[in-house]
C-alpha cells in the first residue's frame, strides 16, 4: 500500500459502473483521485464522498469524453488542482450495438461511439501526456470481444472502437517508454455493470458460454488495475490483458 499512498488518479467516466469502482478502489489503495462525468452529477458526488471517508482527496470534473477540447480541459484542471498525474485510466466509454443490417445504429450514434471511445480516450493520453510524471501508468478499459468479435451479432462497431483503442495503447507504449511511463488496456468480458447487468435472460444465455460460467464484477477488473499502477507492473507495458473468465480462451 505504501507505493500508492499520495500519489494522483485520473479516472474518465468515474461516477458510474466499473469507472467507479476503479476509482474508488485506487483511493482505498492511497491515492488521491479526479474523475470525470457527464450526466450523473449525483451519482459523481457519491463517489468524492466515499472517497473522502477513506481519507483521500477526491474531485469530480463534468467533462464530455467524445470532445477533445472538454476532455483537455478536464485533464488541465486535474493537474493544477492537485499538481500532477501519477495514473491515467481512460474508462469512460459507450455501449451502442445494432447488427449493419438493422438500421439500429444511425450515423449519430455510430459517430458518438467512435469519439467517446477512440477518439476521446487518444486525446485524454495526448492531453494527460504533459502532465503525467516519469515512471506513470496509462491504463485503457477495452473489451475482450475485440479478440473475438463474434461471441454475439450485433458488437462489430463498439468492437471496432475498442480493437482501435487496443491498437492505440500498444503504439503510445512505445512513444512513451523512454519517460518509464506503462500503457496498457485492459480488456473485460462480461461484467454485472448498470450498461451489462447480470439477472437477464441475455446474461443467463452469455453465461453458459463462459468456460468459469458466471460474470465477472467490476471489483475483479478493479484489482486488476490496481496492480498495473502499482510497484510491481513496472514491465509490463504494451499489453492487452484479458479477464473474460475464458470465453475468448
Amino acid at each position: 500500500m505504501e507505493y500508492y499512498e499520495g500519489k494522483v488518479a485520473v479516472v474518465t467516466g468515474g461516477a458510474r459502473g466499473i469507472g467507479a469502482t476503479i476509482a474508488k478502489k485506487l483511493a482505498g489503495y492511497g491515492m488521491h483521485v479526479a474523475f470525470s462525468y457527464v450526466q450523473s452529477a449525483s451519482a459523481a458526488e457519491e463517489v468524492v464522498e466515499a472517497i473522502q471517508q477513506l481519507g483521500r482527496k477526491a474531485r469530480a470534473y463534468r467533462a464530455d469524453q467524445g470532445d477533445p477540447e472538454s476532455v483537455s480541459a478536464f485533464i488541465r484542471s486535474a493537474a493544477d488542482d492537485f499538481g500532477h498525474i501519477n495514473v491515467l485510466v481512460n474508462s469512460a466509454g459507450v455501449f451502442t450495438t445494432g447488427t449493419v443490417d438493422s438500421g439500429a445504429i444511425d450515423q449519430q450514434a455510430s459517430d458518438r461511439q467512435i469519439d467517446v471511445n477512440y477518439r476521446g480516450a487518444v486525446a485524454t493520453v495526448k492531453a494527460a501526456s504533459s502532465h503525467i510524471v516519469d515512471g506513470g501508468r496509462i491504463i485503457a478499459i477495452g473489451t475482450s470481444a475485440a479478440y473475438k468479435p463474434l461471441i454475439s451479432p450485433g458488437l462489430g462497431e463498439y468492437v471496432a472502437t475498442k480493437a482501435a483503442l487496443a491498437a492505440f495503447a500498444k503504439g503510445a507504449a512505445l512513444d512513451l517508454a523512454g519517460r518509464g511511463i506503462t500503457v496498457n488496456i485492459v480488456e473485460p468480458g462480461p461484467i454485472d455493470t448498470d450498461m451489462n447487468p447480470d439477472g437477464t435472460d441475455s446474461a443467463s444465455a452469455m453465461k453458459a458460454r463462459v468456460p468459469l460460467g458466471r460474470y465477472g464484477t467490476a471489483d475483479e477488473v478493479s484489482e486488476l488495475v490496481a496492480y498495473l499502477a502499482g510497484p510491481h507492473a513496472s514491465f509490463i507495458t504494451g499489453s492487452q490483458i484479458i479477464i473474460d473468465g475464458g470465453l475468448t480462451a
